[in-house]
């Protein structure tokens, strides 16, 4: 699994109340990320996300186009969420049960990588599971100064790969410690 999350400069993965939405990482983009992150996007075989997250995505990708869009709106998507949701984005599905089984099934069935998105509280809860194997943290030119953290408990992880952009975003890509 892996868990693909904007952070800013002093480590939180959302704002703080009061903070314009619109300081979020992915806001700075350029060609070179913006293709990035079409490729990293279309490795998946299925987007995770949690109900939040995909409300907002689903009211943006679909009117979209682009490496990004294409990857978004192609690849199925598996929404957790413990209450009813409306799914009006395409090849979508709503997972209600325990979040570690439910994964468990995805990957049972071959689903291919699975490419979680956060909100911070989705991600920390498959980071909590211990559920993530690879860790693409986009970093980006702006400190929150308060907010949400991806890592709620300590945490060791192996750098494999920095890539840096234009504008100022930075991928680090983590993975287990224990991986080969």
């Amino acid at each position: 699994m892996v868990l693909r999350h904007s952070l800013s400069l002093d480590g939180y993965g959302a704002v703080a109340p009061g903070v314009p939405e619109d300081v979020l990482v992915e806001y700075d983009e350029d060609e070179e990320f913006i293709a990035y992150m079409g490729d990293l996007l279309g490795r998946a075989g299925v987007h995770a996300m949690g109900s939040k997250t995909y409300g907002d995505m689903a009211g943006y990708w679909p009117y979209r186009t682009g490496p990004e869009a294409d990857a978004m709106n192609r690849i199925p998507k598996v929404v957790f969420s413990r209450r009813p949701i409306e799914t009006p984005w395409d090849a979508t599905t709503v997972c209600s049960g325990d979040l570690a089984a439910e994964i468990g099934d995805l990957k049972e069935r071959g689903a291919g990588p699975i490419m979680v998105h956060g909100g911070v509280r989705f991600a920390q809860a498959v980071v909590a599971a211990d559920l993530v194997d690879e860790y693409h943290l986009m970093v980006g030119p702006v400190a929150y100064g308060a907010g949400g953290p991806l890592f709620t408990a300590f945490t060791r992880l192996k750098l494999v790969d920095v890539r840096s952009f234009p504008r100022g975003n930075v991928a680090l890509i983590y993975v287990r410690p224990d991986a080969g």
